[in-house]
């Protein structure tokens, strides 16, 4: 049994006619007739009775009526269904991305992808970068946003751009009015981290470790905004990718470039390589490409 011979029952028995039903179909009365009966065969009996003058139902084809329009219905509103989701007119992505690129440059990107596609739904998780590439990895979301791992081999990473540390100091410190500081000068004030096992903590560490030894920390917090109040209030200081720039000065501390090592990092998107992104997940994906391609530029 098959949509077409469905919709070929349905008609006649809603016409009591074959002329009528294979001219609202489109179809010739004999190819109408086999499909009929390729239905009645399929079944294992008679849904129609035909004479020379007139077509009624069997009790068989009572009882199929009312099924047939359901099924016809639901395989209509599945066609529609999927059809607004691959024209984006509906759907839904789920993205992961590390708080300093959620909390900075994602707002705006999505704004982009909004005013493109308002009838799609965007989950996004905030969440630390370990964090998004197991989401990635065990397909709790599509996309994810973060350092290029260490091992790209079950993944695939398009890198957006790369990003250096700066410095975070308060607006009223000394600190504040140098073109550029070593992680020398830095550390000999009291040093606010992310707590470990934050990407960001643990890049920092291992970066500065042979130069300067552990990294001595006097306050750490889970949350970047936390650490921009607490430099901003004179506790400390502090070091964050550039990309979290903007925040820091909104939060009322200042950041300056930041040498000896400086440290970089590729920031980028990960997606598995076997899996087919979904019709507003690779939407998304290009919105983020386009949004990221021109902050390089600008």
């Amino acid at each position: 049994m098959n949509v077409k011979q469905l919709r070929a029952f349905l008609a006649v028995a809603q016409a009591l006619s074959f002329a009528q039903a294979g001219e609202k179909l489109h179809l010739s009365q004999p190819a109408l007739s086999l499909t009929i009966k390729g239905l009645e065969e399929d079944l294992g009996g008679a849904l129609l009775i035909r004479t020379t003058r007139s077509v009624s139902l069997t009790p068989e084809g009572e009882v199929l009526v009312p099924l047939a329009r359901r099924l016809l219905a639901d395989w209509d509103n599945t066609e529609e269904l999927l059809r607004q989701h691959f024209t984006l007119q509906l759907g839904k992505v789920s993205i992961a991305a590390m708080p300093s690129f959620a909390g900075n440059l994602l707002p705006a990107a999505l704004r982009i992808f909004r005013d493109r596609h308002p009838r799609v739904n965007v989950a996004v998780h905030d969440v630390i970068n370990e964090h998004v590439v197991e989401m990635v990895r065990h397909r709790r979301v599509e996309l994810g946003i973060g350092f290029e791992p260490e091992s790209t081999s079950s993944l695939v990473f398009t890198p957006f751009y790369t990003d250096r540390f700066v410095a975070v100091v308060a607006a009223d410190s000394p600190l504040a009015e140098q073109p550029m500081l070593t992680w020398e000068t830095l550390l000999a004030h009291d040093f606010i981290a992310l707590q470990r096992p934050s990407a960001v903590r643990l890049l920092l560490e291992s970066a500065i470790s042979e130069q300067h030894g552990k990294l001595a920390v006097a306050f750490e917090s889970h949350q970047l905004s936390t650490i921009g109040r607490m430099v901003a209030h004179g506790l400390g200081v502090s070091a964050v990718p550039a990309l979290c720039v903007e925040q820091m000065h909104e939060l009322g501390a200042r950041c300056v470039p930041l040498e000896s090592p400086r440290i970089e990092r590729r920031i980028g998107l990960m997606r598995l390589p076997d899996h087919k992104l979904s019709a507003a997940a690779h939407a998304l994906m290009e919105v983020l490409l386009e949004h990221t391609a021109q902050r390089r530029l600008g």
